[in-house]
C-alpha cells in the first residue's frame, strides 16, 4: 500500500486551497496512493502569529457539513484523505481534522493540546478517537498534540496502526536560525515524529505546511515513519509528497514480534 504525506502551503483563499487539494489528490492517485494526509489548516490556512494580533485575520470557519468538505470527499473517491480546517460548531471554533473518502466521513479530530497563542482562535477538543478505514484502523492528531506522548499512546491503545499527524508547525519565533534545518523547532518536529512512531510501534504519517503566514515560517519536513522509528520517506523543507510503500499490518506485527510495547505496559506503576 502506498501512503503519502503532503508538504504544501495553504492560505486564506478557500477556492485556491480546494483547487490545490484536488490537484494534489489527482497527482497522488496517478501514483496509486491509498492514504493521503494533508497538513493542518488545509482549507483557509493557519494563524499568522501566536500570542499577538496580526494582519492575516482568522481562517474562515466551516461547519461539519460544509460544501467545501463535501468537495474534498468527492475528490478523494476511493482514496482515504485527511485534511485540516477551522471548524464552527455550537458557537465555538475548533482546530479540526477530518478523514474522508468519496463515501463520506470516516473520522474526525479536534485539536486537544493548544499553545497559548491559539486560545483566542480555537476551543480545545477533548478526545482521541481511533476509527476503521479501507486502509486499516487509524487515528489523527493535530501538530502540538504530538508533543504529548499520551495522545499517540491513547490512539495506539485503541487499536490504531496508522496515525496521521496534520501540522502547521513553524520555526522558532524566539530563536530563529538562519536555515530551517538548523532551527530547534525543526529538530523537535522530527524527534517527536520518530519517537511517537517507535514508542507505539505504529506507522506515522506526518504532514506539515510550507511557506509563511504572517510572522510564521512553516518547516515542511513531511514524512512517513515506520513502526521502528525509521523515516521511510520525507520532503525536507520543500513542497512535495513524502511517499512510502509498505504493508502496514505486516510492519506493525514485525515490530511487535519480540518487544510489544502496548502488551508490556505496567499502568499500575505509573500513578
Amino acid at each position: 500500500m502506498r501512503i503519502a504525506a503532503v508538504s504544501a502551503h495553504f492560505g486564506r483563499d478557500v477556492e485556491q486551497c480546494l483547487a490545490k487539494i484536488e490537484g494534489i489528490v489527482a497527482d497522488a492517485r496517478a501514483q496509486d496512493v491509498r492514504l493521503l494526509v494533508f497538513p493542518d489548516a488545509t482549507i483557509g490556512g493557519y494563524l499568522g502569529d501566536l500570542g499577538r494580533g496580526d494582519d492575516t485575520g482568522l481562517p474562515p470557519a466551516l461547519d461539519a457539513g460544509s460544501p467545501e468538505l463535501a468537495r474534498v470527499a468527492a475528490a478523494a473517491g476511493d482514496m482515504v484523505v485527511c485534511v485540516g480546517y477551522r471548524e464552527s460548531a455550537g458557537g465555538r471554533h475548533h482546530n479540526s481534522a477530518v478523514c474522508v473518502t468519496g463515501d463520506g466521513v470516516l473520522g474526525r479530530h479536534r485539536k486537544v493540546h493548544q499553545p497559548v497563542g491559539e486560545l483566542p482562535a480555537y476551543a480545545a477538543g477533548d478526545a482521541f478517537t481511533a476509527f476503521d478505514t479501507p486502509v486499516g484502523r487509524m487515528g489523527m492528531l493535530i501538530d502540538y498534540d504530538k508533543t504529548f506522548p499520551e495522545a499517540a499512546r491513547t490512539l495506539a491503545g485503541r487499536g490504531a496502526q496508522l496515525v496521521a499527524c496534520l501540522s502547521a508547525w513553524p520555526a522558532s519565533l524566539t530563536n530563529r536560525a538562519p536555515r530551517l534545518v538548523q532551527d530547534r523547532q525543526s529538530r523537535l518536529f522530527d524527534l517527536y515524529d520518530c519517537a511517537r512512531a517507535a514508542e507505539n510501534q505504529v506507522v506515522w504519517v506526518s504532514a506539515n505546511q510550507t511557506g509563511t503566514m504572517g510572522r510564521l515560517r512553516f518547516l515542511g519536513q513531511s514524512k512517513v515513519v515506520g513502526p521502528g522509528g525509521d523515516v521511510l520517506a520525507r520532503t525536507w523543507a520543500k513542497a512535495g509528497l513524502a511517499l512510502a510503500e509498505l504493508d502496514v499490518p505486516a510492519e506493525v506485527s514485525r515490530a511487535r514480534l519480540v518487544l510489544d510495547h502496548l502488551r508490556e505496559l505496567k499502568p499500575e506503576a505509573y500513578a
